[in-house]
């Protein structure tokens, strides 16, 4: 009857052991999926901040680009009207 206790005791103990090593497995791959989980929170975050910072510099690059059409309307219409005042004094010089 001892040998069959101890075989009782000793498939209890694997079982028991088999437990413990699927419970720290378990614990493992959560702990690692944990980590991950906090990574890609991190990678988000800075992808956030990155897109941030790049639509307040489109934001200025727009604003630069406006400035620099109109910019370009007033010079060509200066350009113009000086362009007439030329030919009207060159006109005006040949009669």
């Amino acid at each position: 009857m001892r040998q069959g206790d101890e075989s009782s005791l000793e498939r209890a103990s694997r079982r028991l052991n088999a437990a413990i090593d699927a419970l720290e497995a378990a614990i493992s791959r959560r702990h690692e999926g944990d980590r991950q989980r906090d990574a890609l929170e991190a990678q988000i975050q800075a992808f956030g901040s990155d897109r941030s910072k790049l639509a307040d510099e489109l934001d200025r690059v727009r604003a630069r680009a406006g400035d620099l059409e109109s910019t370009n309307r007033e010079v060509s219409r200066r350009l113009e009207h000086a362009v007439d005042t030329i030919r009207a004094v060159l006109t005006a010089h040949e009669r």
